[in-house]
């Protein structure tokens, strides 16, 4: 890893450099000495340059320049490997108004591949920009990056942290940057970028560059951001205070929340409250690509007040005036919590950033700290079922899903972890199985797992105002210019107008009002698991259950209290009791009209185990709905945690039986199945399909906690 040094550009490629910087950030900016340095490096054959930056640093101003550069000296087109649509959008206008023309070959405009493909073979095309995933698509290498082998004028890796697996948002995909070096000119220089490594990320990210990497850090401090920690919250008390201080913030900004359930139902409730006069919305992952575009534009042009959003909307979203950023749940690390709020203040010289953490958040530290580690059995699983396939026919996901048991997201991340490693490839049609071993590096991942458990007890630091907020980010990321800020609530010793320190008590009854009369539906599964269970493909529309309905879905903030008391040990307490029962009512006033025919009987299934729980629920809608009563017979080995599909399924299977008299009861009838709790669903589904087995004419599940 090389020391940072100063390096010049000539005058005419200080001119060109200087063009494209004004034509960028207007006509009185100029490079900082080390965007100069940066873009000098990237001129010589060779050139590993890694910059380490503060969000607003000018990073993407680097590459543009030394883009314009190196085409005005007939180098071939650079390709920009970017995590995020937003971030490509973004960039292709920049670039445009830096005089390049630049192109983006995503999901979302397949239409126009083609084009951009034969722009890019004629030289038309300065600037090309993918997401790593891209990288591992088979025909996306064979039609563009084996035509652009040796011509590539530049390589840019933008959040560069992503490729390192010690940092916070690692994705095995990027790991695929190394396939495209293999096949660069020796001469193609390499610029990666990031505003979120620490020590160790940037040292890894510089090592799998190459020894010769120059690293241009700067300082992290954001002067325009006041941070500040509203602590000593609810779940549901979080969800009222934003609805309270929405109004009251500066500008327009961001709300994080942890989870996508969240996101959606704390921006149900600020709409509900303030309606039109208020507009905001739900931004997740899960939304068609178009509409993301739309909802970011939209914020942007200041016609929300905020999106209200998961991590989806991180990297690489540009709104220079943003004014605040608000976190509902703490992330569980302080380097993607630096990189959340980096989106505000960019422009502007004034931003608000308020954490609202709560001890409900530690749940979803633990998952997160594991999610991206392969379970050797699992591994071990999935290539065994890889053995059967060829590059003739290739596993696909769906089929792996069904021959080994494993849930079909884990089958995705696993398969990218091990083409990362060489052990499998992705071919046109699927996945097959290489020659190369694979083994559990053990230390390794407990060193992962490690490091992200104490960036949690940093996180915890951070809550807990145990010193300046600015000051504990900078140190988490290794900044050596971290002092005091002497602005954040620590600093001041108080919160910064208008943040208080609680919500209104009426804005929370009417926020628990308003979440506990929302419908879930529980969409049936399609498809049996294989694997050890025997049955696999779709599940016959005679044993299939109707959709459901879920009463608390996931962490839901305004049934957390009921929640800890009806699943209690000690049975729970009678008015929480009362209080779902009053929800599952609710729920089924709401749910009759999509019924195909009115339940007749009522039958109980204790998934998780709370027989008691199922009984006085069952009961109860059986005698208010005038339903006649029957139970199944369950084998009291048979709650199951954490099995794969197929066993879990096996052991529902073996574990239900249904005797002469119940089936008598459901035979010709529609049957609601009051279940406790599932996350699988696979109690749902093998119990409804020997419900309809035994002569129901419809199963209606009705499940009173879905878990996460």
């Amino acid at each position: 890893m090389a020391d940072s040094q100063t390096l010049a550009l000539s005058d005419t490629r200080s001119a060109t450099a200087a063009q494209v910087i004004q034509a960028i950030a207007g006509e009185s900016a100029r490079l900082r000495a080390d965007q100069e340095t940066a873009v000098a490096a990237l001129c010589e054959p060779r050139a590993r340059v890694l910059v380490v930056q503060a969000t607003g640093w000018g990073k993407s101003a680097v590459y543009w320049a030394a883009t314009a550069i190196r085409r005005s000296e007939g180098a071939g087109p650079t390709l920009v490997v970017s995590p995020l649509l937003s971030l490509m959008r973004d960039q292709v206008g920049a670039a445009a108004r830096a005089g390049l023309r630049a192109a983006t070959l995503n999901s979302s405009n397949f239409d126009a591949w083609d084009g951009i493909e034969a722009d890019l073979r004629s030289g038309a095309i300065d600037v090309l920009l993918v997401s790593p995933e891209r990288l591992a698509n088979p025909g996306f290498g064979r039609r563009v990056l084996d035509g652009l082998a040796g011509q590539i004028g530049l390589l840019v890796i933008d959040e560069a942290h992503a490729v390192s697996d010690w940092g916070h948002d690692f994705r095995p995909d990027y790991r695929r940057v190394s396939d495209v070096l293999q096949k660069l000119n020796p001469d193609t220089p390499v610029l990666a970028t990031t505003a979120t490594a620490n020590a160790r990320v940037t040292e890894d990210v510089a090592h799998q560059l190459g020894e010769s990497t120059l690293v241009l850090r700067g300082p992290l401090a954001r002067s325009s951001l006041q941070l500040a920690v509203v602590n000593a919250l609810s779940p549901l008390d979080r969800f009222a205070w934003v609805v309270d201080h929405l109004p009251k913030l500066p500008g327009s900004g961001i709300v994080y929340t942890l989870t996508v359930s969240d996101a959606q139902r704390l921006a149900a409730a600020v709409q509900e409250v303030h309606g039109p006069s208020l507009p905001v919305a739900a931004y997740t992952g899960g939304l068609e690509v178009a509409e993301r575009e739309q909802l970011e534009d939209a914020l942007r042009d200041n016609r929300l007040k905020a999106l209200i959003a998961t991590s989806a909307l991180g990297m690489g979203y540009d709104k220079p005036d943003l004014g605040f950023v608000v976190h509902v749940g703490s992330p569980p690390s302080p380097v993607s919590y630096y990189q959340q709020v980096g989106r505000a203040g960019r422009g502007i010289d004034h931003a608000i950033v308020a954490l609202l953490p709560s001890d409900a958040d530690a749940g979803v530290w633990d998952y997160f700290a594991t999610a991206t580690i392969p379970d050797p059995d699992q591994v071990s699983r999935l290539l065994s079922g890889l053995e059967a396939y060829t590059g003739d026919e290739p596993a696909t996901v769906p089929a792996l899903e069904a021959e080994t048991g494993l849930r079909r997201g884990r089958v995705e991340l696993m398969l990218k972890q091990l083409a990362v490693d060489g052990a499998v490839e992705r071919v046109d049609k699927g996945w097959v199985r290489t020659s190369t071993p694979w083994s559990f590096d053990a230390a390794h991942y407990d060193g992962i797992i490690s490091v992200r458990r104490r960036e949690a007890d940093i996180m915890r630091a951070y809550t807990r105002g145990e010193s300046c907020l600015m000051q504990l980010l900078q140190e988490s990321l290794d900044d050596p210019s971290a002092v005091p800020c002497g602005r954040c609530s620590v600093c001041l010793g108080l919160l910064p107008d208008p943040l208080t320190a609680a919500p209104d008590p009426e804005t929370v009854k009417a926020i628990t009002r308003l979440l506990r009369g929302e419908t879930h539906v529980l969409e049936p599964r399609k498809m049996w698991p294989g694997g050890s269970f025997g049955a696999k493909g779709r599940i016959p529309p005679a044993l299939s259950a109707e959709p459901g309905r879920s009463i608390v879905f996931a962490d839901a903030p305004e049934w957390r209290e009921v929640i800890r008391s009806v699943f209690g040990d000690s049975g729970g307490d009678p008015a929480q009791l009362e209080a779902l029962k009053a929800g599952c009512v609710s729920a089924m006033s709401k749910w009759k009209n999509a019924w195909s025919r009115r339940p007749e009987v009522v039958v109980g299934l204790p998934a998780a185990g709370y027989r008691r729980l199922v009984t006085e629920v069952a009961d109860y809608l059986a005698e208010l709905g005038r339903m006649e009563r029957a139970d199944l017979t369950v084998d009291g080995g048979a709650f199951t945690d954490g099995m794969s599909s197929a066993e879990e399924a096996k052991v529902w299977r073996d574990g239900i039986s249904i005797d002469a008299e119940t089936a008598q009861a459901f035979a010709g009838r529609s049957v609601l199945l009051v279940v406790d709790a599932s996350s699988s669903q696979w109690p749902i589904t093998v119990a409804a399909a020997k419900v309809r087995e035994a002569g129901a004419a419809a199963v209606l599940p009705l499940l009173i906690h879905r878990r996460p």
